[in-house]
């Protein structure tokens, strides 16, 4: 968790003029755009069955289900900016794991889900697309969305990596093992003139995980700074080019030294502040 302070202090240091705002609790009201109002009372209420709370892994306390809806809120907050100036950051987010009627890999609401159902019903963009460029698959995504024409789902993550059973995106990428900076960006470059082909986003989600990184415990690739620095610019300079606003959530980081974490995090956003500057 400390994490999140420490990227909180590096993109200060980092970034001039950076504004940062509180993040607003999200509602039952707009988790239930994507959660069945009755997971969101059981979490709110500590009520999980066992399983569902283990398959979480956090213990269920107040402060959790405060932190919770605050990332998603977070997200939602970070939309509705970047819809007005270009790109907006949430510190954290990226909760891609959790399901409509459950959590799991320490995501309990999906934020990225949320916030743009959210978008449609206050009528921002009728359009989102969720570019999840964190190592493992997105599969709660996937799922919640799996029937939603209007939102587009492309997972770039590790073939072997949890979750092990995959859901469908509407465009899934599944790399090797020690996959390297040139293989994953080429595959990247791809996965995004194919979302184009088929997609007209007016606004895109971008989860920036810093687990590709080759210092990662979890990660199970290969990517250098540069390797992340390139794989982040070429999804800003598609939204510069198209125009299209970017909500940036930093999604997941295991590194074996969190400051490695740390710096991916805090390089994503120092570009994110470059492409802010192109787009005003």
């Amino acid at each position: 968790m400390i994490k999140y302070r420490l990227i909180r202090e590096g993109a200060a240091r980092a970034v001039a003029d950076l504004e940062f705002h509180e993040a607003q609790a999200a509602t039952d009201g707009v988790l239930a755009l994507a959660h069945h109002p009755r997971y969101v009372d059981l979490v709110s209420r500590g009520a999980l069955p066992e399983q569902v709370q283990k398959d979480i892994g956090f213990p269920w306390s107040p402060e959790m289900v405060e932190r919770s809806r605050r990332s998603a809120g977070a997200t939602i907050a970070a939309c509705r900016s970047a819809l007005e100036q270009g790109v907006a950051i949430n510190l954290a987010g990226g909760t891609h794991h959790a399901y409509a009627d459950r959590g799991a890999g320490f995501c309990v609401f999906n934020d990225a889900a949320v916030a743009s159902r959210l978008m449609q019903a206050e009528r921002r963009a009728a359009r989102v697309a969720i570019v999840d460029l964190d190592v493992h698959q997105g599969n709660g995504t996937a799922s919640i969305l799996a029937k939603d024409d209007s939102v587009f789902t492309l997972s770039l993550h590790g073939e072997r990596n949890y979750p092990f059973e995959k859901e469908r995106s509407d465009l899934d990428v599944a790399l090797p093992d020690g996959v390297g900076d040139a293989d994953y960006l080429a595959a990247l470059e791809a996965a995004l003139a194919q979302l184009m082909a088929r997609f007209a986003p007016q606004l895109i989600i971008y989860l920036a995980g810093a687990d590709p990184h080759e210092g990662d415990r979890l990660g199970r690739m290969k990517l250098s700074m540069d390797g992340l620095a390139a794989r982040d610019t070429l999804v800003f300079e598609l939204g510069r080019q198209q125009r299209i606003p970017i909500a940036v959530t930093m999604a997941g980081g295991y590194g074996k030294n969190i400051e490695d974490t740390v710096a991916v995090h805090v390089q994503t956003i120092t570009l994110a502040s470059r492409y802010a500057a192109d787009w005003n």
